[in-house]
């Protein structure tokens, strides 16, 4: 360093240098505040915009309403509430105690959970089944039978209900009618508390299958060819094909289609709706159908509470369903690392 550059002890350097000096020292410091380059601040803000309607639309309709419903749940908030909303009381977790303790939505909870349980593998079955006989055995007029299975989905639910009604017609029906050449009495569907139940599910499942067929179809598809080529040359029969390479091929398709099934038939409310009420006796009564009644008897808190036991049961379903048929991957690892320290163990010891 010369002599015309070099400070001397006590003397303050140039402007111009200290600057510089305190713009290396900012440079190198990690913790410096960076500013973001024009076009990612443009960028950021046209993103923003396009979906600043999105975002106002769910806060106003979805997130709203959701919380909205849940302080509901623990008040005791009514119809005659709206015009003085200073009269509500909070009541903590006594709607929801209230729900579990009343006769019922116990009967409407059983209800649902034959529902499910019975409607929801009778429509992955026969939803699979199709899809298999339309995705190798019929090669002709495929699309006319998708069209076909497919159209039930998209039909109205009071077309559905009249069509119904007439086939399970205790003296008129298709169905009581076939039953009779075989000496066979049919029972008044919809009036009975034995077949009223069947007979919902019966109409959910044909209802409901179009879509599971689509989706089975797609994923069909998506099985190797070369696997099953392998797997006949190897002696493998048609059952055994379709069970260890198939179905385990199909597992994230089935799973998918177990999850969006369940979620509808927990909530189902438009079959009793239409067909019977909830009737005969109470028997097709559902949990969505009930909490539907509570709010048209002005009982807010106590069918917003309700409907949040429904949730749960929802995602306790669905967590089951996850259990069942997800990824199996981890378990064969597990059983290997016990193994193996089972048998060090072993040496150890000896």
């Amino acid at each position: 360093m010369s002599a015309q550059t070099a400070a001397r002890p006590g003397e303050q350097g140039a402007p111009g240098r200290a600057a510089s000096h305190q713009g290396r020292a900012g440079a190198q410091d990690p913790y410096a505040l960076r500013r973001r380059p024009p076009l990612y601040r443009r960028r950021t803000r046209a993103a923003w915009g396009f979906a600043l309607p999105f975002v106002l639309l769910f806060l106003t309709f979805t997130a709203g309403p959701v919380l909205m419903s849940l302080a509901m749940a623990v008040t005791d908030i009514r119809s005659r509430d709206l015009r003085n909303p200073l009269a509500v009381e909070f009541t903590g977790l006594a709607n929801f105690q209230a729900v579990l303790a009343d006769p019922l939505f116990r009967k409407a909870a059983a209800n649902t959970a034959y529902f499910v349980l019975v409607g929801v593998p009778l429509t992955l079955a026969l939803s699979l089944a199709i899809a298999v006989v339309l995705n190798a055995g019929i090669t002709r007029a495929k699309t006319f039978f998708r069209v076909g299975y497919y159209m039930p989905v998209v039909t109205s639910i009071v077309a559905v209900a009249v069509v119904w009604r007439f086939l399970l017609h205790p003296d008129q029906g298709m169905l009581n009618e076939v039953l009779g050449w075989f000496g066979i009495e049919g029972p008044n569907w919809l009036q009975s508390t034995t077949w009223a139940m069947p007979a919902m599910i019966a109409m959910a499942t044909w209802r409901s299958i179009g879509t599971l067929i689509i989706i089975f179809l797609a994923g069909l598809q998506s099985v190797p060819t070369s696997l099953h080529e392998a797997a006949a040359l190897d002696g493998a029969g048609t059952w055994q094909r379709f069970r260890y390479i198939t179905v385990p091929t199909l597992r994230p398709t089935l799973l998918f289609g177990a999850v969006i099934t369940g979620i509808g038939y927990v909530q189902f409310f438009e079959e009793p709706f239409v067909m019977t009420q909830g009737g005969p006796l109470n028997s097709t009564l559902s949990v969505a159908f009930q909490t539907y009644n509570q709010f048209g008897f002005g009982n807010y808190g106590y069918a917003a509470a309700m409907s949040y036991v429904l949730f749960l049961a929802v995602v306790l379903l669905t967590l089951v369903q996850f259990r069942l048929l997800g990824d199996r991957d981890e378990k064969p690892r597990r059983r290997r690392r016990r193994t193996a320290t089972v048998v060090a163990n072993k040496e150890i010891g000896r």
